[in-house]
């Protein structure tokens, strides 16, 4: 039996790649890119762009290997609304179609497949359990959420189908969003937060989240959709709080009318100048939460770490990354969410 791992060599991918040659599993990352070889020294590596049916059919596979999506365009570099469908489809339920198929061409019949929470859109229920209403509030989680509708549909066909719908993924690799946070910290410059910053904000770790897709496959890959977050997160004030006094920054924490704020950044996007998604900024003041219990109760998952030692060791690598003049390693060009 195989692991084949498409976008392998991205953020997730890496770290569950190490996880299972640890375990002297056999392994393929199969990914656009492949700037991180010296990672992978048992691994196969193959060359495949998950957008090209032919690439994804090239990836040897048979009826036992174990197959991980954990290719994806995300929310980060920002687009403006007319590209967003072109920008999120081809990858992430175009590339998603074309492995199932070729899974199903192979005999292979389990895959472990990332989505994402932004699949819920508003807060409906605190905290958000895996039957939470879903209602994405722009072309990422919307396509994200037609995989999980494509997922349904081969489950029906007889293929074992795990969904992972993760909060904002971090950790040594990726900043993302969380730069524009940090270069304010240094500069010590106010930070507005959007709304009181009273609600809590959720985050999970990469190593959490590799570790779920292993837990996934241990389990015999259920049919089933997780949550994937942090346990206890704190309010976004007292997060933001703890990493200025980490930091020794003179910065200071900005509340602001969150209707406000939503609305101006409604504008600037309306006028193609968007400095944040909205499937971001319209969530920012509201208990998004996701309940992980199920993950505990099925897969014997639990996270690891909390999200202030997570932002804080973000920011660290940042300082790290700055101080030393080199440049942030974004991983993939198709990595998992």
């Amino acid at each position: 039996m195989k692991h084949i791992l498409f976008g392998g060599d991205g953020f997730v991918g890496r770290q569950l790649a190490k996880r299972l040659l640890e375990d002297d599993e056999e392994v393929v990352v199969a990914d656009i890119a492949q700037s991180h070889r010296h990672l992978y020294a048992k691994a196969t590596i193959l060359d495949c762009d998950v957008t090209d049916p032919e690439a994804v059919a090239a990836v040897p596979m048979t009826s036992g290997d174990m197959v991980y999506n954990l290719s994806a365009k995300m929310l980060s570099p920002i687009q403006v609304k007319a590209k967003r469908h072109d920008f999120f489809y081809p990858v992430n339920y175009d590339g998603t179609k074309n492995i199932i198929e070729a899974m199903d061409r192979a005999g292979a019949s389990k895959l472990v497949h990332y989505t994402t929470d932004m699949v819920y859109g508003h807060t409906v229920t605190y905290p958000m359990t895996e039957d939470h209403p879903v209602s994405p509030l722009g072309e990422y989680g919307q396509s994200k959420l037609d995989t999980e509708v494509l997922a349904a549909e081969w489950r029906a066909r007889g293929m074992d189908i795990t969904l992972f719908r993760p909060r904002l993924i971090i950790g040594p690799g990726r900043l993302g969003i969380l730069t524009k946070l940090f270069k304010l910290i240094d500069m010590n410059l106010p930070v507005p937060m959007i709304g009181s910053g009273k609600n809590p904000y959720q985050f999970i770790s990469v190593y959490d989240c590799a570790g779920a897709a292993y837990k996934a496959w241990k389990a015999g890959v259920p049919n089933e959709a997780y949550n994937l977050g942090s346990i206890n997160p704190p309010p976004v004030r007292k997060l933001l709080g703890d990493l200025v006094k980490h930091a020794h920054s003179k910065s200071i924490l900005i509340p602001t009318w969150g209707f406000a704020v939503k609305r101006t950044l409604d504008l600037l996007d309306a006028l193609n100048m968007p400095i944040m998604d909205p499937e971001q900024y319209l969530i920012a003041d509201e208990m998004c939460v996701l309940d992980v219990s199920k993950g505990e109760r099925d897969l014997g998952w639990v996270p690891a770490y909390r999200d202030e030692d997570m932002l804080i060791a973000a920011y660290d690598e940042y300082r790290a990354q700055k101080n030393d003049g080199s440049r942030v390693d974004q991983g993939s060009a198709q990595p998992a969410e």
